[in-house]
């Protein structure tokens, strides 16, 4: 039973009670019995006004209740006419009026929040109480390319397996050595990450704490761009001092050696043989030394590309038919294993010519020096969605132990007495005209590079 309901009933009852003791006044006193009779019909009436009036305020505090329930903070209870009540009913109103200021601004720091997320670079990935996914910004999804990541953890696409979607481009997908070491970075450290394609990432793990518990929460930033600029500067800087110290010593050299000729009919004819066979040898490998400084000079003053609409066919037509047959005498087939109608490419013919002039023959090399098995390098030229995608595959497979993030490391190679300049070379043209490249093993015993052009719009 309610308090209400007790009240009255305890009322009535006390006044039942009253009304049975003036009956006993009805022979002695009938009008004492009345009057008394009237006294505790007015007591009644003002007892039912008093708890009326005493239970009013629950009902304000229902209503109050009942607007906290469904998060009704913009209303407002009514004012009574008693002074006391008005007073709570100012109070309900002043606690509804800061929940509706709070809730406005929550709303409006999450929605600033939420527009901050999806636009940053940056991938964020924000984790539930039990390590499951239960947010995922647009940098995030394009990075990891996770479908209906929200409710699972990182080690299921790990444990699935889960690599079969299609890559548009070498950041796409989601590559299962970044995920692993995401899986696995502890909380409070930050470190520098590789992916399978040798793009390098910086990753932080950290926590916030969410009704008294603590999330986890993963911020990934790519820094391959930065970190390659800052390669690029450092070997650029480098080359120069050695251009500069070289030549100078070259010329010097050379000048110097041109002079010790002139002494050479002051020797006997057998001398005279020795001295002119030292000073040519040392000439020609002065020559090659500033030959050697030269190509890698080529790198650091190559020119801005003036892209021009290009048919890529036309192109690796020109540079099929100069290694055909340096290919056939190796016993290597040069051939194309697709070759679909794409769009003119704008490009630096000149630049993206000498690029893939050494991208075949770093292939040429890699396949010659293979043991046994088929020899071979075919051309791939498909039509994607949004672009042009180039291949060279080759049977070579001497990256299939090589890190990714090598490949491209100024002065590294794989070859015997390389010097790293090729690829250094092809990377900076790619780099220059903004097309997506990627080179790495397939895993079935060859070597596959990937260029991916943008038509012109």
């Amino acid at each position: 039973m309610s308090l209400r309901y007790r009240l009255y009933a305890y009322l009535v009852a006390a006044h039942l009670l009253f009304l049975g003791l003036t009956m006993l006044l009805l022979r002695t006193s009938p009008w004492l019995m009345i009057g008394l009779e009237a006294a505790v019909l007015l007591s009644f009436m003002l007892g039912v006004r008093l708890i009326r009036r005493a239970l009013e305020p629950l009902g304000y505090t229902r209503h109050f209740h009942d607007l906290l329930q469904d998060q009704q903070y913009a209303a407002r209870l009514q004012h009574s006419a008693d002074r006391e009540l008005n007073e709570l009913v100012e109070l309900f109103n002043t606690m509804l009026g800061r929940l509706y200021q709070e809730r406005l601004q929550i709303g409006e720091q999450q929605g600033f929040l939420d527009r901050l997320l999806e636009a940053t670079p940056s991938a964020v990935i924000v984790f539930d109480f039990d390590g499951r996914i239960s947010l995922l910004n647009a940098s995030a999804q394009a990075l990891l390319g996770l479908d209906n990541a929200k409710g699972k953890p990182l080690r299921a696409w790990l444990a699935n397996g889960d690599a079969t979607a299609a890559t548009p481009a070498p950041a796409a997908g989601h590559p299962p050595a970044l995920l692993a070491q995401l899986d696995l970075l502890p909380l409070g450290e930050s470190r520098l990450l590789t992916d399978g394609d040798g793009r390098r990432y910086r990753a932080q793990r950290g926590h916030f704490y969410d009704r008294g518990f603590a999330r986890h929460f993963l911020l990934i930033e790519e820094l391959t761009e930065e970190l390659e600029s800052s390669e690029k500067d450092t070997y650029d800087k480098l080359i120069r001092v050695l251009a500069h110290e070289v030549n100078n010593t070259v010329a010097a050299t050379g000048s110097v050696l041109d002079s010790l000729l002139y002494y050479r009919g002051q020797l006997n004819a057998r001398d005279g043989d020795d001295f002119d066979t030292a000073i040519v040898a040392v000439k020609r490998r002065n020559v090659s030394l500033g030959e050697f400084i030269e190509r890698f000079t080529r790198v650091v003053k190559m020119p801005a590309p003036e892209p021009r609409p290009n048919a890529v066919r036309d192109l690796m037509d020109d540079i099929l038919y100069l290694y055909r047959e340096p290919c056939r005498a190796r016993g290597i087939r040069l051939a194309w294993a697709r070759c679909d109608e794409v769009p003119a490419v704008a490009l630096d013919r000149h630049l993206m010519e000498q690029a893939l002039l050494n991208v075949v023959k770093n292939a040429m090399e890699a396949v010659e020096e293979a043991a046994s098995g088929e020899k071979f390098i075919e051309f791939v030229l498909a039509g994607e969605a949004g672009g042009v995608r180039l291949s060279v595959i080759d049977s070579g497979n001497l990256l299939g132990k090589v890190p990714a993030r090598q490949l491209f490391t100024p002065f590294f190679t794989t070859k015997k007495g390389g010097q790293g300049i090729g690829l250094l070379f092809v990377r900076e043209v790619m780099n220059r005209h903004g097309f997506a490249y990627r080179l790495a093993a397939t895993g079935d015993g060859a070597t596959r590079f990937d260029i991916w052009f943008t038509p012109p719009r």
